[in-house]
This record gives C-alpha cells, sequence and structure tokens, in this order.
C-alpha cells in the first residue's frame, strides 16, 4: 500500500528533489524575517518530534525509541520547550510532562486492543495517527507556540510519519501557519521506503538521516539529505560501578564473555555470534554469549544454530532489575555456553553488562548508525560492530570492525582479546574517550546550526531574538 497524500494538488511545480525542495505552497516570510545565527534559541524556537516510538516499555522496540527519548530530553534540558508525540502505553496519561519533556501519547485508543507493544496493530495505528494527529498537533502545541512568538520546528521520524507530514504542512497552510514551522524528516532505517511518497514528502520536509551510509542509500531514491548523527545521554559516559562490573566478570567464569543485544533478525548476524562462539569453544576456550533479541521469527533459527552447534542454552526467564540479578544468571546457568534472557532489561543494566562483557557484538550487516556499539563504547567497552553505519568506529583504533558475515572473523577477533590484554585495555580507553563525541549537548549544536539552512531553504519566518510579541 503506498503512503500517498490526500492533500490538494501543490501550486506551481515542485523544485529537484536533490535540492532538498521547501513546503508545497511555498510562501515568502513577511516584513522583517530574518534568520541570523542567535536567533534559534530557547525564546524563538520549540521542537516536536513525532515517533512511532517513545519512552514507554510499551513502545520502546530498538533504536528509534532510545533516539527520540535521549534526543527530546537533551533539547529539554537545553532549555527548549520540546513535546515528544508517539503511540504509547494505553495505560499511562495521554499527555504529561516527564523529565522536562511534554509527552503526549496517541493513538491511545488503538493501543488498547493491542497490548503487545507498539508495532502490534502497526497499520490500525498508523492510520489513526494520520487521520486524527495533524490537526490536533496544530491546535494544541504549534498554534500556541506561535501566539508565544516562537517557531516551532517538527522533527519527523521514519516512514509511519511521511503521509503525517504532508498532512501536516497542508494544515499549517490552511490555518496560515506555514512560514512558522519548519518541518524535518529524518531516515532511521530503511524499512517502508516502498510505500513512500517521495517526491511528496520532499516538496514539504528538509530531508535528514543519521549517517554518511544511510545518505548514500537515500541518494538511490533521488533524495540528498543532509546527515545528522544520533547521539547518546551524558550520564552515559559516567563511570561503571567497579564492583558490579568485577561481581559480573567473576559470576560469568570465563575470559571470554560476549553480550548481544538487538532484534531478532537477520542483518544482526546472530548467526554469526553464535558460530564464533562455538569456533572459541572448539579452540579450548570456554566462551559464553549473554543474549538479549527480540520477539521476531529468527529467534528461532538462532537458537536452533547454537543447538546444531552443540551450545548449551540456558532460558533465563526471571526478572532483571539490577547487576544482581545478572549475577545470579550466569552463576545459576553454571557455565551455559548461551544464557538467552527473556525478560526487558533495565536501561542502568546495559552499560555494566557492556563494561564487564570482553566484547559487545554489534556486529550487524546493515546498520544506519548503530547506537549499541557507541553505547558499549561509552560504557568503555570493547565494540565489535559492522561496516555500514558505524562511522564513530576505528579499526583497532576504538573498536574491532567486522567486515563479512563469517564467524571465523568475530572467533578471531575474540581469541586475540583473550591472548592479548593490553589491546583490549587500549581499546576500552580509547572507546570511552571517542564517544564522548557524540554526547548529545555536541549533536544538537550541529542540529540547530542546521535548522539555520532548513529555516531559510523553507523560509520560515524567524522574527526577532526575544521572543516576545505576536507572530
Amino acid at each position: 500500500m503506498a503512503a500517498k497524500s490526500s492533500a490538494p494538488a501543490r501550486r506551481g511545480s515542485p523544485p529537484s528533489l536533490l535540492s532538498e525542495p521547501a513546503s508545497r505552497g511555498q510562501r515568502a516570510p513577511p516584513p522583517g524575517g530574518h534568520t541570523s545565527p542567535d536567533v534559534l534559541t530557547p525564546q524563538t524556537l520549540e521542537i516536536v518530534m513525532v515517533s512511532f516510538e517513545g519512552p514507554d516499555q510499551y513502545s520502546l522496540a530498538g533504536g528509534l525509541g532510545v533516539r527520540a527519548r535521549g534526543l527530546t530530553q537533551a533539547l529539554a534540558a537545553a532549555g527548549y520547550t520540546t513535546t515528544l508525540v508517539f503511540v504509547g502505553d494505553p495505560a499511562l496519561p495521554a499527555d504529561e510532562v516527564v523529565e522536562g519533556v511534554r509527552l503526549i501519547r496517541w493513538c491511545q485508543e488503538v493501543s488498547l486492543s493491542f497490548p503487545a507493544g507498539v508495532y502490534d496493530g502497526e497499520r490500525a495505528k498508523l492510520a489513526t495517527l494520520d487521520r486524527t494527529l495533524p490537526a490536533a498537533l496544530v491546535e494544541r502545541v504549534v498554534a500556541p507556540a506561535v501566539e508565544r512568538g516562537r517557531i516551532v520546528a517538527v522533527l519527523c521520524e521514519e516512514w509511519h510519519t511521511a503521509s503525517f507530514c504532508q498532512a501536516l504542512s497542508d494544515r499549517l497552510h490552511e490555518m496560515d501557519l506555514r512560514d512558522r514551522c519548519v518541518l524535518l524528516w529524518n531516515a532511521n532505517n530503511h524499512f517502508g521506503w516502498g510505500e513512500m511518497d517521495w517526491p511528496a514528502l520532499g516538496f514539504v520536509a528538509s530531508m535528514t538521516t543519521v549517517s554518511r551510509y544511510m545518505k548514500q542509500r537515500m541518494l538511490g531514491w533521488g533524495v540528498n539529505p543532509v546527515v545528522i548523527p544520533n547521539g547518546i545521554p551524558e550520564s552515559s559516559l559516567e563511570p561503571i560501578s567497579a564492583t558490579d562490573v568485577a561481581a559480573l566478570r567473576d559470576a560469568a567464569g570465563t575470559p571470554c564473555l560476549a553480550f548481544k543485544i538487538g532484534r531478532f533478525t537477520p542483518d544482526k548476524r546472530w548467526l554469526q555470534a553464535i558460530d564464533a562462539i562455538a569456533e572459541v569453544r572448539a579452540g579450548g576456550v570456554p566462551a559464553r554469549l549473554l543474549m538479549r533479541g527480540g520477539v521476531e521469527p529468527h529467534g528461532g533459527a538462532v537458537l536452533a544454530r547454537a543447538r546444531d552447534l552443540g551450545l548449551g542454552i540456558c532460558e533465563w526467564d526471571e526478572p532483571v532489575e539490577d547487576a544482581a540479578g545478572l549475577v545470579r544468571a550466569l552463576r545459576e546457568s553454571r557455565g551455559c555456553p548461551v544464557v538467552n534472557l527473556g525478560r526487558f532489561l533495565p536501561d542502568d543494566v546495559i552499560p555494566v553488562i557492556d563494561a564487564a562483557a570482553d566484547a559487545v557484538l554489534a556486529n550487524s550487516g546493515h546498520e544506519p548508525f548503530g547506537l549499541v556499539g557507541l553505547e558499549a563504547m561509552a560504557a568503555g567497552g570493547v565494540a565489535v560492530v559492522g561496516a555500514t553505519g558505524e562511522e564513530y568506529a576505528r579499526p583497532y583504533g576504538n573498536a574491532i570492525i567486522i567486515e563479512t558475515d563469517e564467524g571465523t572473523e568475530v572467533a578471531a577477533a575474540l581469541r586475540g582479546l583473550v591472548d592479548r590484554p593490553a589491546l583490549a585495555r587500549r581499546l576500552r580507553r580509547n572507546a570511552h574517550r571517542d564517544a564522548r563525541e557524540y554526547a548529545w549537548p555536541l549533536v544538537i549544536e550541529g542540529l540547530l546550526e542546521r535548522l539555520q539552512y532548513m529555516c531559510a531553504h523553507q523560509r520560515v519566518a524567524v522574527r526577532d531574538g526575544t521572543g516576545a510579541g505576536g507572530a
């Protein structure tokens, strides 16, 4: 089903996609409008993100939810009035402020019928978002911000928001507010690209993505996006409890504990990780894999491969609420080669695993950015990453980069870390240092600079640097 715009015909002919065209019905800004470098401040700019995923456990399915939470919280901490609209937990308030961010949980009435998570009933939620959110967002968020003398940046995430972004632009035109809003659409992955109306989307919004790798993929669709990388919270760089790390390593009982977390999909190269553990063990090192996958069908194939290779599997379904829960899982699994964690891992537990593991296997064959690897580096872990969007990684400088899908390549890397502890120490030290360059406050600086260009391109009228007075 192609995502088509139900908007009226555009006035004039759209410019080339490669020029990142401005909104449909483009108008000149009012007299006195300007875009000097100092105008995008908390007094002149408000920010809205629209994303399927969000910070609720119900809504947090992968890197998109982590991005939505981290970016909006960092913007709020920087003083910007920030709103995150997402498909939220139906049991939580529809509208509340958490950690400085206004959370608007959409599609809750639909989510009541689909309790398994954000992508359960995906199509019904998508239809509801497209139909109901544009007008509501203008009424509840955009118009009040304009009344306060602000402009509004609307950051739309992923293919789910493509039709919404077009409908929002049309609604803004109807309300004579389009020249007070700058619209961005961001690609975090290639999912759903075949369903999008790229020319219409490129006409109403400035395109962005998270890595040069993704930029090259989007060029194949006739789109030339601006690259704005993902980031990590500054809290990710704080020291990890040495006591918790030592306890976890002791409980693992091996010189080679690997950790892998992510969706059970082939592009995450789970089979490569299983093959590598089997090969290292065959060489005499009692390697173990601590893993946390998703609910995807490929998980069955992953566990079947482990069994075929003679690897014992411990299905650990106990809740893991802290480091002590992980210690218990590793001890009570009694050296089992594969420990499959079946429950949600709290955010503050994952950095402990990253720091304690001898390697974090983020060895994807397709990774638009690779937050798992960057988060491991921030914790002082040894990230073993793929060679696509992980542009923060330097081979054997601050991480290990895997070029193939062969288990032998990962096995060789693991054995190298066991045999050369000085290498592991150097990688950990450099990883933690380099990850600082991707803290959200630094990424936001770049985002705001790019917004200057996008405001000028879309002819958004930034009238003064005070934020006082009406539009």
